[in-house]
């Protein structure tokens, strides 16, 4: 498996959600959406990206965005370099006497997968419940 920084494709981007079911975005915004992206990774299996994650921020708040491993490639520990590959990018982007926070919303029942990469599930006994509020036109 091969891993590539910053090179998600739009073509790429849509194919790898359709593949898990997800719907799409409009053309327009996943383009905007991919270009404002902090640090993307893809994953790729004979030329073919199979595996994605994208992180979005401002440098002390960052957000793991759409991570998706083609069902086909799923646990054979893609997912789980993707997700540390963007972690180790935060890490290094924090400045020593600094503070990074990393959030996600996971899709449901995918909430072990990440636990065991070390993230909490809101609420625990420093943050109040995740929320999030969708637009639709």
């Amino acid at each position: 498996m091969e891993y590539k920084e910053n090179a998600l494709c739009y073509e790429d981007y849509c194919t790898l959600r359709e593949s898990v079911g997800w719907l799409l975005f409009s053309k327009e915004q996943t383009q905007k959406a991919l270009i404002n992206s902090l640090y993307t990774i893809i994953a790729l299996k004979d030329s073919q990206t199979v595996g994605m994650g994208r992180l979005i921020g401002d440098g002390m708040y960052y957000t793991i965005v759409d991570i998706v491993v083609q069902p086909d490639y799923q646990k054979q520990g893609i997912g789980n370099k993707i997700v540390n590959m963007i972690i180790e990018f935060v890490d290094r982007e924090t400045p020593v006497g600094g503070r990074s926070s990393i959030q996600l919303i996971a899709e449901k029942g995918k909430e072990a997968f990440y636990e065991k990469l070390g993230f909490k599930i809101i609420p625990h006994e420093f943050c109040g419940s995740g929320m999030r509020k969708v637009i639709r036109k």
